[in-house]
């Protein structure tokens, strides 16, 4: 088939233009900048069209013979832009492609959004009618799609929705690099008491379940929580990490808000000069947000089973930050 993948050129969104190539598919990813990643997959075979989201004929071009969609693109962790630019990019974007999608007869459109949409989990794990909590503007402008994507679903537009816990992976230069790196030193700070939740997705389960939401009828304007077999506390997973890499470490324990204010007063300063602050709110909020999710839902509609548990993908990702000198 001829698919396209929006967002082509990120940490998720190359490695599922490199599985569909693999599997015989006519790539095409739609990303708004030239870079070293478009070259490469240039070099596997893949189209490349340059261009936003936000530009309806760059997406029609894009989408032109296409019968699948994947779309990914998003604003995401961007400094020095308006709240609105999350809107732009997030919601009408994806209404664009949807747009483009059902007039050009799409068999299957599939919305990456996030589990950052439920915010903390109470009562963990939660399931896909846990109660929507986004924290940010990134989060809440990726829910604010999700309606859109239904929409179009009851238009005509086969459509399923993934929402994908915390990925990682070979690959990814920055999710999960900032842990590696403090692990590495031997001594990662803790602020909190270290129980709080995380649900990791390694990157090749994140993308069996795009391929799997490929499938005519499933889905159905429906959205899935996609994560990994298991959920952590954090200490486990700052541990876990120190085995992968095989480090000892060790775990001091620090008081939270503190932080947490602080965090804020940065972010507030630092925006007024462009700055991007060492420290904001999003990134304490690791140590404090419960993520812990059931994938009951996408197992029984969707047949995703998680091939990669934690241990063997937190490896692969150190063999990899090590290959690459990131480590």
């Amino acid at each position: 088939m001829r698919i396209l993948v929006t967002g082509g050129t990120g940490f998720t969104g190359k490695a599922l233009v490199r599985r569909l190539l693999d599997l015989g598919h006519e790539v095409v990813a739609l990303d708004y900048k030239e870079g070293l990643r478009t070259a490469e997959l240039r070099d596997w075979g893949a189209e490349v069209v340059l261009g936003s989201v936000t530009d309806r004929d760059v997406v029609r071009r894009a989408l032109d013979g296409a019968e699948v969609v994947h779309h990914l693109a998003a604003a995401f962790r961007e400094m020095n832009v308006p709240d609105s630019h999350y809107w732009q990019v997030n919601v009408q974007g994806t209404r664009n492609v949807l747009e483009a999608a059902l007039d050009q007869g799409v068999r299957k459109f599939v919305y990456c959004s996030t589990c950052g949409v439920h915010g903390n989990v109470d009562h963990p794990p939660g399931g896909e009618d846990a109660p929507i909590r986004p924290a940010d503007y990134y989060q809440r402008s990726k829910y604010e799609a999700e309606p859109l994507v239904r929409e179009f679903n009851r238009r005509g537009l086969p459509s399923a929705i993934l929402r994908p816990a915390a990925i990682y992976g070979p690959g990814d230069p920055e999710r999960f690099l900032m842990i590696f790196r403090r692990v590495a030193r031997g001594t990662f700070p803790m602020l909190g008491d270290g129980r709080t939740y995380y649900h990791p997705l390694y990157i090749d389960n994140l993308v069996d379940a795009f391929v799997l939401a490929m499938a005519d009828g499933v889905g159905e304007g429906e959205a899935y929580l996609i994560a990994d077999e298991e959920y952590l506390e954090i200490e486990d997973l700052v541990m876990r990490v120190g085995r992968a890499l095989g480090v000892e470490v060790k775990v001091p324990h620090y008081p939270v808000w503190p932080v947490v204010a602080a965090s804020h007063v940065v972010e507030k300063a630092c925006r007024p000069f462009g700055i991007s602050p060492p420290i904001f709110p999003r990134r304490v909020e690791w140590y404090r947000q419960n993520r812990a999710f059931r994938i009951d839902k996408a197992r029984r509609e969707l047949g995703y089973e998680p091939r990669v548990g934690i241990d063997e993908g937190l490896r692969r990702t150190a063999d990899w930050y090590r290959q690459e000198g990131y480590l």
